[in-house]
């Protein structure tokens, strides 16, 4: 699957000092970003409370239930495998150290300033040369919709693109990806844009 960025999420990394101790990731891999959740559109943030102990390992592992199940169960598969440098216990460093880790799960939000404007200018025949490496199911996450589905979500502000519109245009451009394609394979020197539903085209 390719991605518009290598990845598409941010995790808070840790630096968690108590007494002298200071926490050294060694094995801290990132929560993967549930596919369904991130071509929907959705995002969200999952805190994650562990205990870390000083020979690296973590425990009693725990997360907010008030997040998407998936994000929940992306963060609790991640978090379990961290590990960090171990360190010496004494009486100023402590054996375990109580830790607080949001994960914060958001589309790609490094755009351009004038992010639509170079949409507006992608021809046809990129998109349709793109295709052309890709089976047509996996087209919904080639670039270019990667990178229109994270216009939508951060460009532009609630008051112009309330969640709830935000998520219903992303699922209408989903459903439109075979048709967008198709079209711009037919005409190749036309405008991408000119083949996106109209309520998006008129957002650019």
């Amino acid at each position: 699957m390719r991605w518009f960025v290598c990845l598409f999420l941010l995790v808070v990394s840790i630096e968690v000092r108590a007494g002298e101790v200071f926490l050294i990731p060694e094995n801290n891999p990132k929560p993967v970003y549930p596919v369904a959740l991130y071509r929907a559109g959705i995002t969200g943030m999952v805190r994650v409370n562990f205990t870390a102990h000083a020979d690296g390992s973590v425990s009693h592992v725990v997360v907010s239930k008030d997040a998407d199940p998936d994000f929940v169960e992306a963060s609790l598969t991640a978090v379990s495998q961290w590990r960090y440098k171990p360190w010496d216990v004494s009486r100023e460093r402590p054996a375990e150290i109580q830790v607080v880790a949001p994960m914060v799960f958001r589309l790609d939000d490094n755009l351009p300033i004038h992010a639509n404007e170079e949409l507006k200018q992608l021809s046809c025949g990129d998109v349709a040369k793109a295709a052309l490496q890709l089976a047509d199911f996996s087209w919904v996450d080639m670039p270019v919709f990667n990178w229109t589905r994270s216009y939508l979500t951060h460009s532009l502000s609630p008051t112009q693109l309330p969640d709830e519109k935000r998520l219903a245009l992303i699922a209408k451009l989903n459903k439109s990806v075979p048709s967008i394609v198709r079209r711009c394979n037919t005409h190749q020197a036309t405008r991408y844009v000119r083949f996106l539903p109209k309520e998006i085209r008129e957002l650019l």
